[in-house]
């Protein structure tokens, strides 16, 4: 099962990403902490990366995609992957797409995380004085919402024309009431969802 976590940022899509993953029984591959990473590790692709990420700009396709490629080629996910923060673009989404072909699989099922905007701004001042990252300010929020909402969004229209599920979840409320409505309606299409 390929199934994709979206949301703007500070839905928790993240943290969701990681749970739903548990119960599905995959990996949970977060393309913001595979940039992070680069980035606390000062590789070359990290030092390109960190000002785009600190200005609340998408790192571009070319890096993402060879390391998120690297990634499905892993053992680990043979038999699927909850990818959390990408694809972010149309462009990226079609790169997936093939790559995806390739191995005779698809995209099964899209996540789509809905906050309002009040909520967002709460919960990104709220994590940047928690976990501290440098992208965690209003105006970083500002921008990254606004970067989102002309670069990621569309990414649900194309996989809503492509026919793939589109799974709208309040994003509001308890953690675990979040989970388990995301869980029920990966169940309700079909998915083999475990309950640990």
């Amino acid at each position: 099962m390929i199934a994709l976590m979206f949301g703007p940022p500070g839905s928790g899509k993240g943290t969701q990403a990681s749970r739903v993953a548990v119960r599905l029984g995959v990996p949970h591959v977060a393309a913001g902490d595979m940039l992070r990473d680069e980035v606390a590790r000062d590789t070359a692709l990290g030092r390109e990366a960190k000002p785009i990420m600190d200005s609340g700009g998408l790192v571009p396709d070319d890096l993402v995609v060879r390391m998120i490629e690297g990634r499905l080629g892993q053992p680990d996910a043979i038999s699927g992957v909850l990818l959390d923060g990408f694809p972010r673009t149309v462009p990226q989404a079609v790169t997936l797409d093939a790559m995806l072909g390739r191995r005779d699989t698809n995209v099964d099922d899209v996540v789509s995380l809905e906050v309002p905007d009040d909520e967002l701004k709460a919960r990104i001042l709220k994590r940047a004085t928690t976990e501290g990252r440098s992208d965690d300010t209003a105006e970083g929020l500002a921008q990254r919402l606004m970067v989102y909402r002309q670069d990621t969004a569309p990414v649900l229209d194309h996989y809503r024309e492509a026919g793939t599920r589109i799974e709208a979840i309040n994003g509001v409320g308890d953690i675990d009431a979040i989970t388990e409505r995301i869980i029920e309606s990966l169940k309700h299409n079909g998915a083999a969802v475990g309950n640990s």
